[in-house]
């Protein structure tokens, strides 16, 4: 039995894409483990699929100053002495890293063992874990054409980012259901990333009035933001948070407005659906969500308009002209070559782990 270890964390986003592996992984009867912090996001997400869990101390490099930034090194230290035992308990025969900082002494000590490793760049350019990482992988999946001239040459694959494939199995009739709405009338999906967004929320309510007219909208609006006065407006629904939904709410959607989160983004072009992208700003993040959403509006793909242009003069016509033309978006979305992640990167996994034992 060939034995993987994954590896990432820190956000949903570091962790989805190797959840969507599993169901392939396991297939082809890999012996699955996984590595992450003690206590973050991805230690849920990975105990609910029953994969066995290892923990390990996890520090964080920032680029300004913080009173962390003495004490985080010793974490990574202690990560990296956590990591080289865990490998020579488990001995794997590939590793595949997802990004965050918990993935960053696992994939340097895989080094140190000559343990191959394929990393998973989601952003147009890598973050700063992944820059620390690369030097030690075989090879670097991205999800932007843009993002090979930035890697090695020798590393570099363009893969698209794997996507949950319950996601591309929804029923619109369950949502209609769900929702209470006719069949007669296009849908919105309004996603503001997993937290929500207040700015997005806020410019979306302010034009219900009009889109309403138009449209019916399913709004995941993030916990602790629903708004109770509009409960009883028809043809709207809001929830803080959908699971098992999700899917149904995609396959009914007509077009949707989202953040531009790699991920988040990577799943609204395996289901071709077209999207507004509206990016979180400079001054809340590094700048990546932007180069994401420019990248898929060069591609066709998307439409993009930036926090400070959400007011209604732009907001609705935007909407509009995006529902007008769709199937403009839908076509240069099939001509993607981002698609079909998933059999690219365990090909790969699969090509590296061979190479592996061929050479010992």
């Amino acid at each position: 039995m060939k034995r993987i270890i994954l590896t990432g964390g820190g956000t949903a986003g570091h962790v989805t894409p190797n959840i969507a592996l599993l169901p392939s992984l396991l297939d082809l009867n890999y012996d699955i483990h996984y590595i992450g912090s003690y206590d973050g996001i991805e230690r849920k997400l990975i105990e609910d699929m029953n994969v066995p869990y290892y923990g390990i101390s996890s520090g964080k490099l920032r680029r300004y100053f913080d009173i962390k930034n003495f004490t985080d090194p010793f974490k990574i230290l202690k990560g990296c002495g956590q990591a080289r035992k865990l490998l020579k308990q488990l001995k794997p025969d590939i590793v595949f890293s997802k990004g965050g900082f918990v993935s960053v002494p696992v994939v340097i000590t895989s080094k140190m063992f000559h343990i191959p490793v394929i990393i998973h760049e989601s952003d147009m350019t890598p973050g700063l874990a992944n820059k620390l990482s690369i030097p030690s992988a075989e090879k670097v999946c991205c999800n932007f054409p843009e993002t090979l001239t930035l890697l090695p040459s020798e590393k570099a694959v363009l893969t698209g980012s794997p996507i949950r494939q319950e996601l591309l199995s929804g029923n619109r009739v369950e949502a209609l259901n769900i929702c209470g709405f006719t069949a007669n009338k296009p849908v919105i999906l309004v996603i503001g990333g997993s937290q929500g967004s207040v700015i997005i929320n806020d410019a979306i309510r302010s034009i219900l009035p009009e889109l309403l007219k138009t449209f019916q909208v399913i709004h995941l609006c993030g916990q602790g933001k629903l708004d109770t006065s509009l409960s009883h407006l028809e043809d709207y629904v809001q929830f803080e948070y959908v699971k098992k939904e999700l899917a149904d709410f995609f396959a009914l959607a007509d077009i949707c407005i989202s953040r531009a989160g790699a991920n988040a983004i990577c799943e609204l072009l395996a289901l071709q659906k077209p999207n507004l992208l509206i990016p979180l700003s400079a001054a809340a993040s590094r700048g990546d969500q932007i180069l994401n959403a420019e990248s898929f509006k060069n591609q066709g793909f998307s439409e993009v308009l930036h926090e400070d242009e959400l007011a209604y003069t732009f907001l609705l016509p935007m909407i509009q002209k995006l529902y007008n033309n769709k199937n403009q978006y839908i076509s240069a979305m099939e001509k993607s070559s981002q698609g079909n992640a998933i059999s690219k990167i365990i090909d790969l996994i699969e090509k590296t782990t061979q190479t592996q034992k061929t050479k010992h």
